[in-house]
């Protein structure tokens, strides 16, 4: 293994703590420095702390309020300091550029605020550094074990069965905000629940390859769909979501497990996922790109939206936006859907929808030799939206 950065020897570490690193986000050259700068560094970073440990102290003093304007004020003027021997360095550098290098921020901003950016970057190479030697433990082995309800991860069977014995969970963490049947949903959150969601993540990307996400969870609600018996409750699948989706993504990634497929779980999950957007009084898509099997499940299942929404339509005039506004679906969503089932007709200067009696017919059919089992009902749902969303 060697580091992707071109020129680099892998020798030292961005954080000053390893001798060697494999990634660029551990790389000295790549950060233009060098490994002892690094060190020199890392030694630096520990003071800071003792200082902000004594302002916390001072905070529950009864006058804390002038300790923190005097803090403030320090800050403040921290900002306003940039090094003057930056520039010098900056076109000494410029004078040999590389596409293959962090851009120079020097010079960009106070030396305060560039101090806090680097110490974010090693704490996040430090923990990345952790994951790697982790993940390299595991790698080797032909075969891992896994509890089904806490999804912890292990070396052999007789640690499995060991853990089995002692572990206390029987469904995933978080809340259980519906329930019909045999069939729950828990919305777990992914800064509560971070270790639990780390390795639900994990578990997906076994079957998804465009799968990218696997510790940045924090951000994150997971919506856990189960089977229970008399052991417990069996996952079936799950779907992610964002806390705070600026482009009104009602899912991130969605997974049913593979013993669980081709029943109609992955329509309960996707169905599920547009409840809870009705809920919100908003309108949902599911985040791109999608998996091949992901785009057929969803195609398939705004077919079914769709053509039920014509079975019950009794008015002259179908309105894409009432659609959409009664069924949660994305406006785009629904005019894609509707031209590959040719029900989409340009003429004189208007789009009309046709209202084809042989496509309604045929899932008219379907509908009724499948049933109600697979279904997922809204008044079975025991929630309301998370704050701040």
């Amino acid at each position: 293994m060697k580091c992707p950065t071109p020129g680099c020897n892998s020798l030292g570490h961005l954080t000053g703590k390893h001798e060697r690193h494999f990634s660029i986000s551990g790389c000295p050259l790549y950060h233009n420095l060098s490994a002892d700068e690094c060190k020199v560094k890392a030694s630096s970073r520990d003071k800071p702390v003792e200082e902000r440990t004594l302002s916390q102290s001072q905070d529950e003093n009864r006058h804390s309020t002038r300790h923190q304007m005097r803090y403030k004020e320090k800050v403040t003027e921290m900002r306003r300091k940039r090094s003057s021997t930056v520039v010098k360095e900056q076109k000494d550098k410029d004078a040999s550029p590389s596409c293959n290098r962090e851009p120079l921020l020097e010079n960009i901003t106070s030396d305060y605020d560039l101090e806090l950016f680097r110490k974010a970057q090693a704490r996040a190479s430090e923990d990345l550094e952790k994951l790697r030697l982790q993940g390299q433990e595991y790698a080797r082995l032909g075969r891992l074990y896994m509890c089904e309800f806490c999804l912890k991860y292990m070396k052999s069977q007789t640690i499995l069965r060991r853990h089995m014995a002692k572990c206390v969970w029987k469904h995933p963490p978080g809340d259980e905000i519906y329930r019909k049947g045999a069939i729950s949903v828990f919305e777990v959150d992914g800064k509560k629940n971070k270790i639990y969601c780390q390795n639900l993540c994990l578990l997906a990307k076994l079957f998804l390859d465009h799968k990218t996400l696997y510790y940045d969870v924090e951000p994150f609600l997971f919506y856990v769909m189960t089977e229970a018996d008399n052991t417990g409750c069996h996952l079936v699948g799950y779907f992610s979501k964002e806390k705070n989706s600026f482009l009104n993504y009602n899912v991130s990634c969605i997974l049913t497990m593979p013993q669980y497929m081709r029943q109609g779980y992955g329509k309960m999950l996707i169905d599920f996922s547009y409840l809870l957007s009705k809920v919100e009084e908003k309108v949902g898509s599911p985040e791109r790109p999608l998996s091949d099997l992901g785009l057929i499940s969803y195609r398939s299942y705004w077919k079914e939206v769709l053509l039920r929404y014509l079975h019950t339509f009794q008015g002259k005039e179908v309105s894409i936006k009432e659609i959409s506004q009664e069924t949660a679906v994305n406006p785009v969503d629904i005019v894609s859907t509707l031209q590959s089932l040719q029900m989409l007709k340009y003429w004189k200067g208007k789009h009309l929808v046709l209202k084809r009696q042989d496509l309604i017919d045929e899932w008219r059919s379907k509908e009724m030799k499948r049933g109600s089992g697979k279904t997922i009902d809204p008044a079975a749902l025991k929630w309301s939206p998370p704050k701040g969303t």
